[in-house]
């Protein structure tokens, strides 16, 4: 008979846990198809189970093995019967040691696997000695015949307790523990590799925090076959060049030990790899690719990125045409560096920036045969553009006014232009503007420019001097901080910052419109846009941006925000739908410019900046990643009404002191009348009546104006207020 069917709910029973403890359970079921049990135990308070297979639970529990004794006493019962006379007591007792002596010989039947009949004792006497030895012999006659039987049953549990792996199925529990168990010691092993690697990777560059970054990017590196540019390569002839230039960690940098995260392997092929951490903090890299005119990595000279850069661009002017070269990025960058020369601490060697280097090509194309018979003469000239106000940096930074004359042409009124004959003479002018730039300290660079420079090389006919033959504008942009100074507390800051960005968004579309050739051209957006809107417009212009970035790991996201932008400058394609979009709006705008429906000093900056952002959401709809949001847009148009009222407030300021002498005179001459015996007092009191009513007027009316922008100061103050708490909920 199978064990299996002995055994049952309720007993309790031993276990061995996977530990190897033992302990106390009770079975709660039998499955008998898969010859396994399901235990119960009380643990801490908690109940607890497992599966256990029979066979497992027989060797630790061998007394659920069908016993011998219970079948022997099952085989007498049936076989002996019971005497219908009464037995003597001492007959019944010999009878009991008998059995008691059979069934411990029987209790080794596991153990040596045979059954064996032990000899009765020796008899003794009795009164009923014939009836003894009758049962006597029938008792044999029954051993006889259940001894085949356990010893058949004995061979099998003694196979089994033996050789348990053999004849038996392996429980799946035992099967998956032993696989956990192995999974764990592979998992550990894999650990003290990776802990033997992690130590020696960072022993390579201790203290470093960043030391996994560094070396996946090193292993991507790895896989790079880096071919830098060299002076040997062909220049080639592009009306809007894109390039980018990365510069080498700083002393600052390299004290925080920070990571480069830039890679260059080849002229025109760049690689960000910025650091990123899943949810579980795994960290990994993603590797983003951008591809441009030109990639000059840290080695570089200015002399090589001028040869690629500005320098294709010396021969336009002198053909008539216009070009403008800008350097674009990130506070901190390079971009003074680029194009204003070395720094030694505050002290610049313009010698080797691309300001000097372009003016040396100048005189050098002066000088050949081809142009000498022009008979042309240089004029330099030097302006910044800060906080949407341009100041002349060689004449003690005078403000200027940007108008636009009959011919919609834009003139920038008393600029300053000096004729300059050699090379050192504009150094001098360059040196002379850049000490008196505007510039602050951020936490990139200690002396952040916050201003676009702009520098310009203009070619005259010395016969006609008021004639223009063509012009070289080299412009340093400030510092790209895409509306993070917007939300500062200052208003300064703000209104800073905000200039900047807008200006960024509308030259990038006006580079977009000088590809696109024909389109219309928002240069009222931004005072910088509109002071080189001749920059922007023919088929002889040519443009150059070189976009500077930072290789730490800190700049990463300002180096990525400067890539996009420079990509998406060069995304010239003809059938751009933002053009398709505002065509026909624009359209009508012009042919009212054309008629003289619209003066020169209508707000038509607005229509721009509307245009301006009508593009950027397009950009935000193909790219996901719009600039000019509506929050900004209106705080665009705020900062712009304020622009206007302020040098509405200034002009009318600027009357009132400009009639102060007037009217002082007048009060002087008319109280020297009083002095007359016979004096006309009906004159003299009509004419001071006069005089303090025109005074008057003129000051109600700068009253007014004062009081209004104060009230658009104190709105602005509130929408600013506004966008920040927006912001931080957005957080």
């Amino acid at each position: 008979m199978d064990s299996i069917a002995h055994i049952k709910p309720g007993t309790t029973i031993d276990i061995q846990r996977t530990n190897g403890r033992v302990h106390a359970a009770v079975i709660s079921s039998v499955n008998v198809s898969a010859r396994s049990v399901s235990v119960e135990w009380t643990e801490k308070g908690e109940t607890k189970g497992k599966e256990v297979d029979v066979d497992a639970l027989l060797q630790l529990n061998p007394n659920l093995i069908p016993s011998s004794v219970e079948i022997h006493k099952s085989a007498s019962q049936k076989s002996i019967p019971r005497p219908s006379v009464g037995i003597p007591r001492q007959t019944r007792q010999s009878e009991r040691t008998r059995y008691s002596q059979l069934s411990g010989s029987n209790s080794n039947l596991a153990s040596n696997g045979h059954f064996t009949i032990p000899d009765p004792p020796p008899p003794r006497a009795s009164v009923r000695e014939i009836h003894r030895d009758s049962s006597v012999h029938k008792e044999k006659e029954n051993l006889g015949n259940t001894v085949p039987r356990l010893n058949q049953s004995s061979s099998r549990l003694t196979a089994v307790m033996t050789n348990p792996g053999q004849g038996r199925r392996r429980s799946n529990v035992v099967t998956e523990v032993e696989k956990l168990k192995k999974n764990r010691e592979e998992r550990r092993a894999k650990q003290a590799e990776m802990k033997v690697e992690k130590e020696s990777l960072m022993g390579v560059d201790p203290g470093n925090p960043n030391w996994e970054f560094i070396n996946m990017i090193r292993e991507y590196r790895a896989t790079l076959d880096f071919r830098p540019i060299k002076e040997t390569e062909m220049i080639e002839d592009h009306q809007i060049t894109v390039c980018v230039r990365k510069r080498p960690l700083n002393k600052k940098e390299n004290a925080k030990k920070e990571v480069d995260v830039i890679s260059i392997p080849s002229k025109d092929h760049i690689v960000v790899h910025e650091p990123k951490s899943k949810v579980d903090l795994t960290k990994y890299l993603e590797n983003q690719h951008f591809k441009f005119d030109y990639a000059f990595d840290e080695t570089c000279t200015n002399e090589l990125v001028y040869k690629f850069t500005a320098r294709p661009l010396v021969q336009t002017i002198f053909e008539g045409g216009m070009a403008t070269c800008f350097a674009y990025g990130q506070t901190g960058s390079g971009k003074t560096h680029t194009m204003g020369g070395d720094f030694s601490g505050k002290t610049q060697d313009c010698t080797k920036g691309i300001y000097a280097l372009a003016t040396k090509d100048v005189f050098k194309f002066l000088k050949t045969p081809k142009y000498k018979q022009q008979d042309l003469s240089v004029y330099a000239s030097f302006f910044e553009i800060y906080s949407g106000k341009v100041f002349d940096l060689l004449n003690g930074k005078t403000k200027l006014r940007v108008l636009e004359d009959g011919k919609q042409q834009v003139q920038v009124v008393g600029l300053t232009e000096k004729p300059v004959e050699t090379v050192e003479e504009v150094l001098k002018l360059i040196q002379h503007g850049n000490s008196v730039r505007t510039s602050g300290q951020t936490a990139a660079n200690q002396h952040s420019s916050r201003s676009h420079a702009v520098f310009q090389l203009v070619l005259r006919p010395r016969i006609y001097p008021n004639k223009l033959h063509g012009k070289f504008s080299l412009v340093d942009l400030a510092g790209n901080e895409r509306g993070a100074d917007t939300s500062s507390s200052n208003r300064q800051t703000r209104m800073e910052g905000a200039e900047i960005n807008k200006s960024l968004l509308a030259l990038k579309e006006c580079i977009r419109a000088l590809g696109r050739k024909g389109s219309h051209l928002p240069f009222r957006a931004s005072k910088l846009t509109q002071v080189l809107r001749d920059s922007f417009i023919g088929e002889k212009s040519k443009t150059c941006m070189i976009a500077m970035i930072s290789p730490g790991v800190n700049s990463c996201e300002h180096s990525l925000n400067t890539l996009r932008y420079a990509d998406r400058v060069k995304e010239l394609a003809a059938g751009d739908p933002a053009a398709d979009t505002n065509n026909k709006e624009m359209e009508d705008v012009e042919e009212m410019e054309g008629n003289g429906i619209l003066d020169f000093e209508m707000n038509i900056d607005y229509d721009d900046l509307a245009q301006l952002r009508s593009l950027n959401v397009w950009n935000r709809c193909s790219s996901d990643e719009g600039e000019l949001s509506a929050d900004m847009y209106q705080f665009h148009e705020a900062v712009s009404h304020l622009q206007q009222m302020e040098e509405d407030v200034l002009d009318t300021h600027k009357q009132v002191v400009e009639n102060f002498p007037r009217w002082q005179t007048a009060c002087s001459q008319l109280l020297a009348m009083t002095n007359e015996v016979d004096y006309d007092v009906d004159a003299y009191s009509q004419q001071l009546e006069d005089v303090l009513a025109e005074s008057m007027e003129h000051m109600l009316k700068l009253k007014e104006k004062v009081a209004n922008y104060r009230s658009h100061l104190a709105a602005e103050e509130e929408f600013s207020r506004q966008m920040i708490t927006s912001s931080q909920r957005k957080f």
